[in-house]
């Protein structure tokens, strides 16, 4: 073996990976209060869950629990379709109102056909998110679009 090799070898063997002044990890067996009381919580709740499915009464009510959260559900989604539409409406009839005075600018001689065109593109735009949100509340009432 030439000599070289034979010195590294020497210095590998010498060579340490960690620092010295490394603290040493020991409490890796430990397992923390906290843990040990979130296990005993899971196996609780398990233990009384599946005594909960057991229970007539519990199924009861969770199933009438659930009936009233999907109803409720369903008219906040109609109340939201319906608040939206109107704002939605209400901003189409603004930008009516804005459409009609830049006409009459135009015709004037005061301003241009661009911004015409632009406060009847935001008017029929916000008429159609308008109209489409009051259709779509009328869709699910008919058990229509879900």
């Amino acid at each position: 073996m030439p000599a070289a090799v034979e010195q590294f070898r020497s210095r590998t063997r010498v060579c340490v990976i960690v620092a010295p002044e490394a603290v040493k990890i020991e409490a890796v067996g430990k397992v923390s209060t906290a843990r040990k009381l979130g296990v005993v919580a899971r196996v609780v709740a398990r233990v009384a869950a599946q005594q909960a499915k057991r229970s007539r009464t519990v199924r009861a009510a969770s199933s009438a629990v659930s009936a009233m959260a999907r109803a409720c559900g369903r008219v906040l989604h109609q109340l939201w379709l319906e608040v939206t539409g109107l704002i939605f409406l209400v901003m189409a009839a603004s930008g009516g109102a804005a459409s009609a005075h830049e006409y009459a600018r135009y015709q004037a001689g005061r301003a241009g056909l661009g911004r015409v065109v632009v406060a009847i593109c935001f008017t029929l735009t916000f008429a159609w998110f308008g109209v489409s949100s009051f259709w779509r509340v009328r869709q699910r009432g008919k058990g229509g679009a879900r």
